[in-house]
């Protein structure tokens, strides 16, 4: 991807609207890798904020099955940045994309889930999810391009 960030000064209204989303996930232990394509939309949520919804096709050792997620993006404390939830409402991250770029760590039972977000342009950003613990050693590279 380009190496130019782009600052964002509203996360919400920049994410607002129909993503195509292409995403790699390498299991360095086992070395192997699989591949996830599909559309991520961010609407309007009930009681404020946007509600992320992906889904797509998940291929994984030749195997390949639908897969989805949903997540909550919530206005912060501070003007033009987020705070992400899971769909049952328990905090994942902040985000604040006001330098075109952000870091983010989620602990997860014992593994560390360390994300960071780059924008590019007005239609495209990737995230790389580092992902790192007893069980777990992977990375997560997800490109997403504006419909």
């Amino acid at each position: 991807m380009k190496s130019e960030l782009w600052p964002v000064s509203d996360v919400l209204a920049f994410l607002a609207g129909s993503w195509h989303v292409e995403r790699t996930v390498r299991d360095l232990a086992d070395d192997v890798t699989g591949r996830f394509t599909g559309t991520t939309e961010f609407t309007a949520a009930d009681g404020g904020g946007l509600l992320h919804v992906e889904s797509g096709v998940f291929e994984w050792r030749g195997v390949a099955r639908p897969a989805e997620r949903t997540l909550r993006y919530l206005p912060d404390g501070t003007p033009g940045t987020a705070v992400v939830r899971f769909s049952d409402g328990r905090f994942f991250h902040g985000l604040d994309l006001r330098g075109g770029h952000h870091i983010a760590d989620h602990p997860c039972s014992a593994d560390l889930y360390r994300g960071e977000f780059e924008v590019y342009d007005a239609d495209s950003w990737r995230t790389v999810w580092r992902v790192k613990g007893p069980a777990k050693d992977l990375v997560l590279t997800t490109d997403y391009r504006r419909v």
